[in-house]
């Protein structure tokens, strides 16, 4: 026996070493415990579904392409990637509202429906006294992007923290995990991001709804002006659906929503129609400098996804492809506005280390078993 545990401090020190090999080659960068980052999160590789051609090399940092009447994605660049979504994120709040709110409802503002909006919002023109319908506000809110008809539909939906509560709500229950809801408007906000995925989601949520897809491909109208009974004139902001400051209307566009603002750079989620076919696609953040890159990298991108062969469109993209991250609590969400963000989840994170430590013991058990048979027949010589 004290031959056997003479050999004690070696094998302790190999095993441990064995064990530190083994944790070193298995172990993500960062430690044992670090997230493995979801591959579709972040970089810049193009995927496409089986069957169809290359896809169009954009500067956008993320994209998608949907098949609308079969829901397969179709092609996607980083389509879990978090980012800003600008006024996009308004079509979450219709998704959420509109059934809430009978459209000829009417109300008339006060002070307080304002008393929320930020500096710098877009507006609509929207005056405390003035008399306006439910539908009014829509319009608003999808043509001119009026943060101050968002924050007065909010109000008559009970308030800001009801509302929010209810978007965030919605996402989830569509499967939009990469959507974390600080504002009602799409105002940049720290903590608050989407993804061209969940977007995506979202808009073909929206479009299932007669009224929001009225709204949102709505070119112009008339608005009600302050302390009425004249009204004036407002334009979709859309420019692919209008075709303004040097955009050309795209043919059979259904319309959906765009935006803009500072931390998100140019955003648009735009849906058309064609040969009895409904093609979405989600831009986010062209790197592009040109001032109308969202548009013309979205127009690239319907044109695509109109030329994809019948069974590409029936297989669409791997479901690990497209498939979502898994739900996060926004208030786990990292607070402040990232640029590059990777999607991870719990699972991946768990399910990663115990892979890494299953590993590392099985290293360990091989480490041991020389020693342990070193020590036997020793023992059996003694015996002897």
């Amino acid at each position: 026996m004290k031959r056997f545990m003479g050999f004690y401090p070696c094998i302790t020190k190999s095993v441990v070493a064995s064990f530190a090999v083994a944790a070193i080659a298995v172990a993500p960068a960062g430690g044992v415990a670090a997230a493995v980052p979801r591959d579709d999160g972040v970089g810049d590789q193009i995927q496409t579904a089986p069957g169809t051609s290359d896809a169009p090399e954009l500067s956008a940092l993320s994209w998608t392409v949907t098949d609308v009447d079969s829901g397969n994605l179709l092609a996607a660049k980083a389509p879990h990637l978090r980012l800003p979504p600008a006024s996009t994120l308004k079509t979450l709040f219709a998704v959420a509202l509109m059934p809430q709110l009978p459209a000829t409802a009417e109300h008339t503002a006060v002070t307080a429906d304002l008393a929320e909006v930020e500096p710098g919002s877009s507006l609509v023109g929207v005056h405390e006294g003035t008399r306006y319908t439910v539908g009014d506000l829509w319009r608003g809110a999808f043509l001119s992007s009026g943060n101050d008809a968002v924050h007065t539909l909010a109000r008559l939906n009970g308030g800001t923290q009801r509302t929010l509560d209810l978007m965030q709500a919605t996402a989830n229950r569509l499967g939009a995990h990469d959507t974390s809801v600080r504002s009602l408007d799409g105002f940049d906000t720290p903590g608050q991001f989407s993804s061209a995925y969940d977007l995506s989601l979202i808009a073909k949520a929206g479009l299932r709804n007669p009224d929001f897809r009225r709204y949102c491909g709505t070119k112009s109208a008339q608005f009600p002006a302050a302390g009425g009974p004249d009204a004036f004139g407002i334009q979709n902001t859309n420019r692919l659906l209008v075709g303004s400051h040097g955009v050309k209307p795209y043919p059979g566009l259904i319309g959906v929503k765009n935006g803009y603002t500072s931390e998100a750079g140019n955003t648009l989620v735009a849906a058309a129609t064609r040969d009895n076919r409904t093609i979405l696609v989600t831009v986010m953040n062209p790197q592009d400098q040109l001032s109308n890159a969202v548009y013309e990298e979205s127009r690239e991108l319907l044109d695509w996804g109109f030329d994809a062969a019948p069974d590409a469109v029936t297989a669409g993209m791997p479901r690990e492809s497209a498939s979502p991250a898994a739900p996060r609590h926004p208030d786990s969400a990292h607070h402040g506005t990232p640029a590059v963000r990777a999607s991870t989840t719990s699972e991946d994170t768990s399910s990663g280390l115990t892979r890494h430590l299953g590993a590392a013991a099985a290293l360990l058990g091989l480490a041991c078993v020389p020693f342990v048979v070193m020590a036997v027949r020793r023992r059996r010589s003694r015996t002897k």
